[in-house]
């Protein structure tokens, strides 16, 4: 699948030394830790469910996985960034029903309109940007591997023989998410799962293949025609671009469980690794209204729409990173008066002022971003810069173009094209 064009990333000045390294909250852990990855970083993002138009919720989420991208590249490391587009489940097919078009046509337009969003907001792309449907016979694979050695089964269903995933199969199953079986529980029902589903062995246990149904896409396996379950999607695809263990999983917190925690069982149970990814990284949700943000309850803000009626992504990225990446916040019209007047201060610090040297602040900002991208303290440190920087007045100096690239390649801002 075709991923975005990448933004340009400017050259920090040589005078300027690299930041101390990245340390991120790690959910299995419940600590934050350093991330010691080699040369070659790696990192897998899970991607959308292409059945409607990106919202503030997967801009956050994306935007965070972009400034770590940046931040291990500042470091000296090259990145190898897998995301995965689900473009073949239930939410997808009920979006197409009720439109009365083709699934497919539907996943590709929201996908390709996903695509705009993400190049708008200047968001790195992924090195491999993988469809569900292109990875079938990944899939298959796996769960051939998992049935053979006894850690998958096939229900007592002859009309839809599913074939399940036991929990029991990792004797780690629950470390990353550390949630009780009582939560566990009403998360899987209320996120995909089917724990009433006849014949399981377990509650929840996870389906890995399911058998064909009427009027929906399948595909041949030694198991019967069927497709995909969700979470085993994301473990064949991870798995076969960047191996049985790496450094960061990430995603937003409602997929902490059930998704991430079988995604990671399921490429354990078949490598053997005691872990899948070093890191397990999550965000907060973003918020409408005092609820949160949810296709459910009709309170989306689209990217799309934001920047149709003249929005600059620059002032949504800088109102997203507002607030911290972990915590649950509110998308409002203040938020965004107040990027947009960030924006225009940053903007006429690096053009007109006769700035303060570049150094300092661009150590803060690394300093900054190395501890758990704390996006707060970073926009706090450039705006004392900027307020500087305009108070003095004069002309443009080297420094202003200095920060202008700072924030360019470590937050993904251009102040200089506008």
């Amino acid at each position: 699948m075709l991923s975005w064009s990448s933004p340009a990333i400017p050259t920090i000045a040589a005078s300027h030394r690299s930041g101390p390294a990245l340390r991120l909250y790690d959910t299995a852990d419940r600590a934050i830790r350093p991330v010691a990855p080699g040369q070659t970083a790696t990192m897998y993002v899970c991607g959308i469910t292409p059945y409607d138009a990106t919202h503030l919720g997967h801009a956050a989420t994306y935007i965070t996985f972009d400034l770590i991208n940046r931040i291990l590249r500042d470091q000296g490391h090259d990145v190898h960034y897998v995301q995965n587009v689900t473009d073949v489940d239930d939410p997808l097919f009920e979006r197409a029903d009720r439109d009365g078009e083709d699934w497919v046509v539907l996943g590709m337009r929201e996908t390709a309109l996903f695509r705009e969003d993400m190049e708008a907001l200047r968001v790195l792309p992924p090195r491999d940007y993988i469809g569900a449907v292109e990875a079938i016979g990944e899939v298959v694979e796996m769960v051939e591997k998992l049935m053979a050695s006894g850690l998958a089964y096939v229900v007592d269903d002859p009309t839809y023989p599913d074939v399940y995933f036991p929990i029991e199969a990792t004797q780690q199953f629950g470390y990353e998410s550390g949630y009780d079986l009582e939560t566990m529980r009403r998360f899987f029902g209320e996120r995909g799962g089917d724990p009433e589903r006849p014949g399981k062995r377990n509650p929840l246990d996870a389906l890995i293949w399911r058998a064909a149904r009427p009027g929906e896409p399948s595909w041949d396996s030694p198991f019967g025609m069927g497709r995909p379950g969700w979470h085993i999607e994301c473990s064949a695809i991870a798995l076969n671009r960047i191996g049985p263990s790496f450094d960061i999983q990430g995603g937003g917190s409602d997929l902490i469980f059930p998704h991430h925690e079988f995604s990671a069982a399921h490429a354990e149970a078949v490598t053997g690794s005691a872990r899948m990814a070093r890191h397990y990284v999550h965000t907060g949700m973003i918020g409408l209204d005092g609820e949160k943000m949810s296709k459910s309850r009709g309170n989306l803000v689209f990217v799309s729409k934001l920047r149709g009626v003249g929005v600059d992504p620059a002032a949504i990225r800088l109102g997203l990173m507002s607030g911290h990446y972990r915590t649950d916040r509110a998308w409002t019209d203040q938020v965004l008066a107040d990027a947009d007047h960030r924006l225009s201060l940053w903007r006429e610090a690096v053009r007109q002022a006769s700035a303060p040297d570049a150094t300092d602040v661009i150590s803060r900002v690394r300093q900054h971003l190395a501890d758990d991208v704390n996006t707060p303290h970073v926009l706090t440190a450039v705006d004392f810069w900027a307020r500087e920087a305009v108070d003095r007045g004069g002309a443009s100096t080297s420094a202003g173009v200095e920060v202008a690239a700072a924030v360019d390649a470590l937050l993904g801002i251009d102040l200089l094209s506008v």
